[in-house]
């Protein structure tokens, strides 16, 4: 009979062949400290128009909520880093993250041939794949993993890698070898803090989504407040500046995934291109890209709100 430890051989073997950067694995059970850290969260109003964080509490604190007898929670990380940087430095800018196809779809699919690849190697696995789609708490998960720690900022740090990575989980009902969590090494750095342009991190590792630029130009639905005028830095579909200003993303390497290779069509857009922007080009340049979750009407809202000045 295989051992658990040459079952978690396996699956983190496969991993790394899948291109992930980073997997670790921790016991499938109730997150006793993120409980009252949300519930606050919430209770202050931090999600702003963000409504399903209120969904599915308990669902978010407990996996085994999410498959009937999960016993793991498999983390992992994948590099999104690019040093291509858009063409025209007046340009409104655009998230790295965004840079290619959207990451739900490619996570997606290799989390799926992974899952695959355990059920016909180890056997009948009940399990499921999460990217960024449901309610599962995956920061704490990568913690409790030994993939990283949560910064300042609110995002993962890998002490070797960064933390420009994309967060996904396999929720499985198999017992395996689990990782320790990882440390804290942010120390007394305050780069983040100090260099967020809407002052959104309101304290070490806390953000308050509802001031984010993230949360104005992906998840605010509304017009965006006329007092954040001059604030955005640019921004019109997401924001790096708490990633670039970290120091630990000196270590930060180019990803190697075809599907996330910058859109050429994007980053050769010069300013006036973007202001003139149509439904058309729109569909064409965004075709299968994150940025498609603003729709037209969004983006062209963000790039109204930071050049006109009405």
């Amino acid at each position: 009979m295989i051992s658990a430890a040459q079952h978690t051989f396996l699956i983190k073997q496969k991993a790394a062949a899948l291109g992930f950067s980073f997997c670790g694995i921790s016991k499938a059970t109730f997150l006793e400290q993120e409980a009252p850290r949300l519930e606050k969260w919430l209770k202050e109003g931090k999600n702003g128009q963000m409504q399903y964080m209120e969904n599915y509490f308990d669902k978010r604190l407990d996996p085994r909520l999410l498959v009937d007898g999960a016993k793991s929670v498999i983390s992992f990380l994948y590099n999104y880093y690019s040093e291509i940087k858009q063409d025209d430095t007046e340009a409104p800018k655009i998230s790295k993250y965004a840079y290619g196809e959207d990451y739900h779809f490619v996570l997606k699919d290799k989390l799926q041939e992974l899952l695959q690849y355990i059920r016909e190697t180890i056997g009948e696995v009940n399990g499921r794949a999460f990217v960024d789609s449901a309610p599962v708490l995956e920061r704490a998960w990568a913690v409790q993993s030994g993939l990283g720690w949560v910064g300042k900022n609110s995002n993962i740090i890998n002490k070797g890698s960064g933390s420009f990575f994309f967060l996904s989980e396999l929720i499985l009902d198999l017992e395996l070898e689990y990782d320790k969590p990882a440390t804290d090494h942010c120390g007394t750095c305050t780069a983040c803090i100090d260099a967020c342009p809407t002052d959104a991190i309101v304290q070490p590792h806390t953000v308050d989504g509802s001031k984010c630029i993230s949360y104005f130009t992906i998840e605010l639905k509304d017009a965006i407040p006329t007092q954040m005028k001059g604030t955005f830095d640019n921004w019109m579909f997401g924001c790096d500046v708490c990633q670039d200003v970290c120091p630990w993303n000196r270590f930060s390497k180019p990803h190697h995934e075809p599907r996330f290779v910058s859109n050429e069509s994007l980053l050769s857009m010069k300013k006036q291109d973007w202001l003139d922007i149509t439904e058309d080009v729109f569909s064409q340049v965004f075709k299968n890209s994150p940025v498609k979750r603003t729709k037209y009407n969004g983006l062209k809202r963000n790039i109204d709100f930071l050049f006109n000045n009405d």
